[in-house]
Parts: C-alpha cells; sequence; structure tokens
C-alpha cells in the first residue's frame, strides 16, 4: 500500500473535457429517443400555465447569432418555468410565405410571369418547406427543447384559415377599405410595404430650388410676372405636382433682385440664406403677406403651361431648408395626399411599378427610371429659367430591407386595415402588458400613436390571399357567409384553392348579390402582408391549440418587432377580441460585430452559430447569451467566445471536484443534518441558498446576465476559491466516515445537485452528463425541478459572523501572499499564523467555533490580544487585527502535508503526524504491520 491510498482522493469519470461538439449530439438523440420534452410535459400537468409564444423567424437561409440570442433565451425561460411548477409548452413556428422566397425562385432561374401562379406558389412552398427543416436542425442542435414534431408554419391550411377568420373580423368592425394613397412602393421588390419592412440609410438627393409663375394672384400677388419660390428634393415628382403648401402663420417677403424684373415669394426668414444660393443682389423687399393670405393663388405647372397649381396651407412646412414653400404632388407623398384629398386635387401619380414614369409625365419623362428623371427636370428647369440652384442634400431615405434598394412614395389603389378607428382600444391594451425593459412601453405606444392605417395588400402570389369578392358592378363583397366559407376551404385544401377555382366554385353554393344579377363574380389577386400572417398567429396557434393559452404569457423578440411583430400582433389581436395576444413583452438588441458594427455577410464580419458550436459546442454559445446585456445591442466576436470558453471550463471543474468527492457518500444514510453540521458547513448552506433564492429572483426577471454572475461567483469564488480549498484538509484527510468529512460532504452533494438543476437551463447537456454521476432517482435532470431557498432559524446570524469573518480572511490572505513574494514561506500550508486580535474579534473567532488553521489553510494558528502585536506584525487596525506570518515549526507530515511539531511521534509511523497516525491505524490496521511501499 502506498502513502497516498490511505487518503480520499476522490474518483470520478466526469471528464474535465467535456468534448461538447460531440457528446451534446449524443446527449440531443437520447432526449429525442426518450422524448424527455413530452415526459415534462406530462409531469407538469395541471399545473399553472406560462405559454412563451414564439415569433416566427423567416425562413430562408442559416441561422445567425441573432436567431441564436433569442432562440435560446426563449428556451432558458421556459425550461427555467419547466421546473418551478408552470406547464410549460413551446411550440416553435415559421414565418413561410412573402417576397424572399419568391426572390430566391427568381435567381435560381424562375421566370414567375412564365409560370401559372400554382405551378410557382408549389415552388414557393417547397423552398421554404427545405429551409423550414435547415433551420430546425440548427435550433435542435443549440439545444432548444421544444415540440418539435408539430411545429406551426404560417402555410400550414389550418393557419390560413384562420388568418381569414382574422381579417373577417376586421371587416365586421368596418376596418376594411380600399383607397388610393401613397404607400412605400417597393419598385425593385413590385410592390407595396409596410412600415416595417422599411430601413432608413443616408442617400445624397438633389435638391432644387426652382419658380412657378403666378398666373392668378387673387389681387394679394401680381399675376404674371411673381414667381412662388419653391423646393424639392425629388425633382423627378414635378411632372405630378398639383400644388403649393405654404404655413398660414409665417411671414413671406415678395422680392425683386437687382437687375431682375421678376418677383419672387420666399418666407421672409428663409431670405438671407437663400439670397446667397441664388445669387441675388440688393434684393428690394416689395411687401410682406402672410401665408394665410395666399391660400388659393394659382401658379402655372413649369412643365404643362394647361395646368394650374393651387396655393394650400398645411402644418408640415418647416423653416430648417427650402423656401417655406413646398411641391405638392398628392400622389407621392402622405402629406401631400392629405393636404391634396383636402383641398380636392387630383391623386396623380404617373410612375409603374418597376419604378419608370409613364407617358401621363410628359414626353420627356415617359419611360425613364424615377432616379434618372431628375436630371430631365432640372434641365427642363434650366432651360426655362425656372431653376434658381440646385446642390446635392445629404438625408435619411427609406430603402426595400429585403432588396436593400431605395423606395418611392406612390398612390396606388390598395387595401387598408383602419389602425385609426381601434387605436384607444390598442392604447388601452397596452396598459395590462408588462414591459422588460419598462422603456418598452413608452415606446410601443408612440409607435401606436404615430401610426396611419395599416396597408394589408401585396402585389405578389406567395402568400394568402385577400378574401374579397367583385360583383358585377364592381362592388366589394365581403360577408360573414363569404369569410367562413373561405375559411372552410382554406382549412381543408389551403389557399392553393383560391388560385386553382373560379369565383363562383370559391363561393358558398347558391350564394347570390344584388351586385350581380347574372351571378357572375371576380376575386381579388392581391395577397396579405406577410405581417398580417405572422401578426394572426394568436388565432392561428394561441387560440387553437388546447395546450396553449390566449393571450400568451410572453412574446420575446427583436426592438425592432416594436413595429413589427409586437405591433401587429396587437393591433389584430385588438380587432379581434379588443385585448392584447400577450401580457408581457421581453425586447432584445440586435447581435453585433466587435467593432459594433452590423453583422454583414458582404462585409466578411459574421459569426455563424454553427461554426462556434463545430468548435466549441452549444453550450459555450449557450452561456454566452447569459453572460451579455441582452436588453441592448451585443458586440460578438470570437475573443467573447474564448472567455466564455473558460469561465464554462471553471464551472466543470468545480462540478468535477464536488463529483469527485461525493463519490462514496450515500445521501440517504451519510447525510448529516444541518444543527449538528461543523460551523463553515452551515455557513455554505446558509450561503447556496441565499444564492440560490438570488439566481431565481435573476431568472424571474430574465434577468440573465445577473444569473451568469451570481453563478460564476459562487462557484468560483464562494465554492472553489474558500470551501472547497479548504475541504481538501478535510475530505482527503480525515476518516472516511469521519463527522467532519460526511458534515462537508453533505454540503457538497447539495450544493451539487442545487447547481446542476440550477443550471439545467442555462447548460442543459453539462447538466445531464453531471447528472448521470448523481445518486438521484429521475433519469434526466430536465425532469426534477429546481428547489426552494430553505431556511434555519439562525442563518442571519451565521451570515452576519461569517461575512464578518471572511473581512479578517481577507487580510490574512494578504499578509500570506506578502510572505511568498519575500520568500519567507512557500506555500500557506508552510506558514506559522499568530493573529493579534482585540476582544471583539476574539469572541468572533469563538463564536463560530472552527479549526481557524484549517478554514485559513496554514499548518500553525495562535490567537493572542491584539495589544501584544510586535512591530514586524501587519497590523489592521480598522479591522482591529495585527498578523505575523512566520515559517511553522516542526517537519512536513507526509500524509497531510501540514507541518507538525508531533511528526514521528508515534514509532508506526515515524512520517505521519499523530492525527494521521491514529487515522491510518484505525482506518488500515494492517499498515502496522505492512508498511508502506516506497516512493
Amino acid at each position: 500500500m502506498r502513502v497516498k491510498d490511505t487518503l480520499n482522493l476522490g474518483k470520478t469519470k466526469f471528464k474535465m473535457r467535456g468534448n461538447l461538439p460531440v457528446k451534446e449530439v449524443e446527449r440531443q438523440k437520447a432526449w429525442e429517443e426518450n422524448r424527455v420534452y413530452e415526459q415534462r410535459q406530462k409531469l407538469n400537468e395541471g399545473k399553472p400555465s406560462f405559454v412563451l409564444h414564439d415569433g416566427p423567424p423567416y425562413a430562408n437561409g442559416d441561422i445567425h447569432m441573432g436567431h441564436a440570442m433569442n432562440k435560446i433565451s426563449k428556451d432558458i425561460i421556459v425550461r427555467y418555468k419547466s421546473m418551478t411548477g408552470y406547464r410549460a409548452p413551446y411550440v416553435p413556428g415559421w414565418d413561410t410565405h412573402g417576397l424572399p422566397i419568391e426572390q430566391k425562385l427568381t435567381q435560381a432561374g424562375y421566370d414567375r410571369k412564365k409560370m401559372s401562379t400554382n405551378d410557382f406558389r408549389k415552388l414557393c412552398q417547397e423552398y421554404a418547406m427545405k429551409q423550414v427543416q435547415r433551420q430546425m436542425d440548427e435550433f435542435k442542435r443549440l439545444g432548444v427543447s421544444g415540440d418539435w414534431d408539430h411545429p406551426y408554419l404560417t402555410l400550414q391550411h389550418e393557419f390560413e384559415a384562420a388568418e381569414v377568420r382574422v381579417f373577417g373580423a376586421f371587416a365586421k368592425r368596418g376596418l376594411i377599405y380600399k383607397g388610393k394613397k401613397p404607400v412605400y412602393w417597393s419598385w425593385s421588390s413590385e410592390s407595396a410595404l409596410a412600415e416595417a419592412e422599411v430601413e432608413y440609410h443616408d442617400v445624397t438627393s438633389p435638391s432644387a430650388f426652382y419658380g412657378e409663375k403666378v398666373i392668378d394672384g387673387k389681387g394679394v400677388l401680381e399675376d404674371d410676372n411673381t414667381f412662388m419660390v419653391v423646393w424639392t428634393t425629388t425633382p423627378w415628382t414635378i411632372p405630378a405636382s398639383e400644388g403649393i403648401t405654404v404655413d398660414a402663420d409665417f411671414d413671406y417677403a415678395v422680392v425683386q433682385p437687382e437687375d431682375d424684373e421678376r418677383k419672387f415669394v420666399i418666407a421672409s426668414e428663409l431670405l438671407e440664406k437663400d439670397e446667397g444660393l441664388f445669387g441675388w443682389k440688393n434684393v428690394k423687399i416689395v411687401k410682406t403677406v402672410k401665408g394665410r393670405d395666399m391660400e388659393g393663388i394659382l401658379a402655372e405647372h413649369p412643365f404643362d403651361h394647361s395646368r394650374k397649381l393651387l396655393t394650400m396651407l398645411g402644418d408640415f412646412v418647416t423653416l430648417d431648408a427650402g423656401t417655406g414653400l413646398v411641391h405638392t404632388a398628392p400622389g407621392y407623398g402622405e402629406d401631400d395626399f392629405n393636404i391634396g384629398r383636402k383641398y380636392g386635387l387630383d391623386i396623380f401619380a404617373p410612375v409603374d411599378d418597376r419604378g419608370y414614369l409613364t407617358k401621363e409625365s410628359g414626353e420627356d419623362f415617359a419611360g425613364v427610371f424615377y432616379e434618372d428623371a431628375n436630371k430631365i427636370a432640372l434641365d427642363k428647369l434650366k432651360k426655362a429659367g425656372l431653376l434658381l440652384d440646385y446642390m446635392p442634400l445629404n438625408h435619411s431615405y427609406p430603402f426595400d430591407w429585403r432588396t436593400k434598394k431605395p423606395i418611392i412614395f406612390r398612390a396606388t389603389p390598395q387595401w387598408f386595415a383602419s389602425v385609426d378607428k381601434i387605436k384607444d382600444d390598442i392604447l388601452n391594451a397596452i396598459e395590462d402588458v408588462t414591459f422588460y425593459p419598462d422603456w418598452g412601453k413608452v415606446r410601443l405606444s408612440n409607435m401606436i400613436k404615430n401610426r396611419g392605417d395599416w396597408v394589408i395588400s401585396r402585389q405578389r402570389v406567395w402568400g394568402v390571399p385577400l378574401p374579397i369578392f367583385y360583383g358585377e358592378d364592381g362592388e366589394v363583397i365581403i360577408t360573414q357567409e363569404t369569410i367562413d366559407h373561405v375559411a372552410d376551404l382554406f382549412a381543408k385544401y389551403g389557399s392553393d384553392v383560391w388560385f386553382e377555382r373560379e369565383p363562383k366554385d370559391l363561393l358558398p353554393d347558391g350564394f347570390t348579390s344584388e351586385h350581380s344579377p347574372n351571378g357572375k363574380f371576380t376575386k381579388e389577386n392581391d395577397i396579405m402582408d406577410v405581417w398580417f400572417d405572422s401578426g394572426s398567429s394568436h388565432q392561428g396557434v394561441l387560440a387553437a391549440r388546447p395546450e396553449l393559452t390566449y393571450p400568451a404569457d410572453m412574446y420575446l423578440e427583436g426592438s425592432d418587432q416594436y413595429r413589427g411583430w409586437f405591433n401587429s400582433s396587437l393591433i389584430t389581436s385588438v380587432a379581434v377580441s379588443n385585448k392584447a395576444p400577450y401580457k408581457s413583452i421581453v425586447s432584445q438588441g440586435f447581435t453585433l460585430d466587435g467593432k459594433g458594427h452590423k453583422m454583414s455577410k458582404s462585409l466578411g464580419n459574421t459569426i455563424a452559430p454553427i461554426d462556434i458550436i463545430k468548435k466549441m459546442g452549444a453550450e459555450i454559445v449557450r452561456l454566452w447569451v447569459t453572460s451579455v446585456d441582452t436588453s441592448a445591442d451585443v458586440r460578438v466576436s470570437q475573443e467573447n467566445f474564448v472567455k466564455i470558453s473558460d469561465a464554462y471550463k471553471k464551472i466543470r471543474n468545480t462540478m468535477r471536484f464536488l463529483l469527485a468527492n461525493t463519490s462514496d457518500f450515500d445521501p440517504k444514510t451519510n447525510a448529516v443534518a444541518f444543527d449538528e453540521m461543523e460551523s463553515q458547513d452551515q455557513y455554505m448552506t446558509v450561503l447556496l441558498n441565499k444564492f440560490l433564492g438570488e439566481a431565481r429572483d435573476s431568472f424571474e426577471q430574465y434577468d440573465f446576465l445577473t444569473f451568469y454572475k451570481k453563478f460564476l461567483n459562487f462557484v468560483t469564488t464562494d465554492l472553489s476559491a474558500f470551501y472547497l480549498d479548504m475541504a481538501k484538509d478535510i475530505v482527503y484527510i480525515d476518516k472516511k466516515d469521519g463527522h467532519k468529512r460526511r458534515s462537508m460532504q453533505t454540503v457538497m452533494y447539495h450544493a451539487v445537485t442545487t447547481l446542476t438543476k440550477l443550471m439545467t437551463p442555462v447548460l442543459p447537456h453539462t447538466a445531464e452528463e453531471i447528472w448521470g454521476f448523481l445518486k438521484e432517482p429521475e433519469d434526466f435532470v430536465q425532469l426534477t425541478n429546481i428547489p426552494k431557498p430553505q431556511h434555519f432559524d439562525n442563518e442571519a446570524d451565521i451570515l452576519e459572523e461569517w461575512t464578518k469573518f471572511m473581512t479578517y480572511r481577507d487580510d490574512v490572505l494578504k499578509v500570506l501572499e506578502e510572505a511568498r513574494d519575500a520568500k519567507e514561506i512557500g506555500k500557506a500550508s508552510e506558514a506559522s499564523l499568530t493573529i493579534y486580535a482585540t476582544t471583539e474579534v476574539k469572541d468572533l473567532f469563538e463564536s463560530l467555533n472552527v479549526d481557524l488553521a484549517t478554514v485559513l489553510l496554514v499548518s500553525q494558528l495562535t490567537v493572542k490580544d491584539f495589544t501584544d502585536a510586535p512591530d514586524n506584525a501587519t497590523k489592521f487596525d480598522s479591522d482591529g487585527l495585527a498578523l505575523l506570518v512566520e515559517p511553522a515549526k516542526g517537519k512536513t507530515c507526509e500524509r497531510c502535508r501540514l507541518v507538525r511539531t508531533d511528526v514521528g511521534s508515534d514509532s508506526d509511523y515515524p512520517t505521519f503526524c499523530h492525527s494521521c497516525a491514529e487515522i491510518v491505524r484505525s482506518e488500515f490496521p494492517e499498515t502496522v504491520a505492512e508498511g508502506f511501499e516506497a516512493k
């Protein structure tokens, strides 16, 4: 027998290296084979429910780091709720309709316009389903638990049917109408866009100042010789100009520059700035008029002298730039449209779906792309002597978020859902929602307050068609009967049926209408906005599936969804049931690169989750999610994951130590009751439960970052650097069944089981690996519950006393470190420590009832009065403490490696201290006669 064989050196097959990329896959296979998710749901039957409704990602391409952060965050919450008394089902979903899929097929060589609609839609569906499977595999590889066998897809028949019924609810409340008004028009997509499909970029546009001749001054301005100085940043829209807008309260100067017979009208406040731009000299102010006095004045269109431009009063004119007189084309802008409608102007938008001006713009512009028309317009103004100045203007401009191309505002006939009519109801519904962070409430409320009516029609084919019919006289037909019938057809056949059948075959049998005396009908060809798709998921999923609840307890998505899914879901839900679809909203920031730039494949600064998983494992990505403040934008770099990998190793190694040193511990027979524990073990038990409560609080507030910090601190500082460091001198050295050892093992086992359960929402693969080494009845840790903190009668006193002691321990560690640096000692175990303490401090030491030398890791320790401290002692006056470190006297015990004066006192064990000799004689009596093997 060797001396080391007499030590209780813990053994475990739990490896120091996790080999996560390989082992995670094996573990996930076991979860699937054993239907662990389904087992958890069965265990939670009858418990209060918590439903986190999955916002559907778009089915296109591999997942990115933003997807990973989103899905892992949801998984952490769902797993935590499932392990703390809630029935928490999770149904993943996908957004499967829309333009990006059409574009992918176009890029693959398919020409939609040369195919039947149904054939093209079938290709879209095939593509979408492949993308769903691709992303599903990647989400599952992240360790996300859920009902993967029954996800929801917006292309599913029952979902499409529910969406039609949501549309019917809008129609029943009189919220659906068709109108011609400017919408965001993507010429690159050939479709209208919703606000949520628009992003803004800085652009440079030609800014033009030009004159429009007054032909009827209404007695306020002279005819034929006076020109209104108008400003525009879109010269290509001048052919559609119908008027000039001024502010009623602004002062406008009628001026005449030197050497110019003409008079010009310009806002008085902008005259000084603009006259320099125009090169005017010695400008004479003829008179000043109020904007309101110019209402009704007519000017001549600069390109078509037969057209008259009306001067109108509007509140959108500013003095920040320009002239105070705004070129107004009602077919090309929301403000222009609203004032044009107020004054009864034509809504004129002579541009086609692809952004080319039509012949109605005039022969110089017909067939010209709108951006190229800017130069033509400027040249015509210059030739007519009307162009006063032009210059490049840098400003923010809307782009199609998918094609990354600029859009235009274009008045086209579109279907709208009225938001204004139910805006108060929507805002009231927000009052019942809890927001994380709380600023989300103001953000969503403001977006609803400022939101216009919703353009729900799209001129595409891959989506859910608008269930609208037309009579022979062109009258719109939307009735409860037609809605229900179409919904039933979609539930049975899917929305393809709309494109496969004639209108009469989509209507109820025997359907008649006064608008079609001959029984002939037509149908709408536009599809619904994809935000109407996903925004209807509260009916297509939450209200439809028996295991879910409507409203959901939570929606969790990126902060861009305040104008996206949070927004559209809220509007549709209020239209259907006058309540929000969610009880709470958690919003997260965006993932950026290490320098704070947006990640983009074209920039080469992306980090794919699958690459990190293959190299380090999904656990590293999951732990990373908890280590960042997800409520704000998050920077992602390879260095982040290296640091997280180091943190993971610390956690893993600590858990390995705990497993190794409880391998011979049976919690049923060896556990020591709290009241019978050693003092330091009581303290660690109280500290563990305090941490457990704080960790649960962090989860309850969805504050993963606080959880991460507290978890890592408890594992590395409270456990590893203090308790477990001290524990070695007991669990290794003491008798196998000694009280001190079993007391400490009780704490260790309680710690390892508690920590394993607590880490399961974050590190489920590692938690399950650990669980296999514990003596617990459940096959999977996911089928256990996270415990609630235990409380003890004297816990407050224990915490207070030990907290004070830990301050003194810090002082000791400091002087030991200084002694090592000075080469006075090697390790702490070679030190003899004398503590000179005040009465108060000595009383504290006595009350702890603990072996101070063991706790402070030194071989010898003496406590004396503070007043006896010699000059060479290090004093900590504020703590009432002085410390003196000296080399310990005696020899080093071969077994415990502590320096003792009684080494060799037992002749049978000449290299052991007295304590070790007694333990070995008791535990291994054969060694008295046989001795030990030579080293």
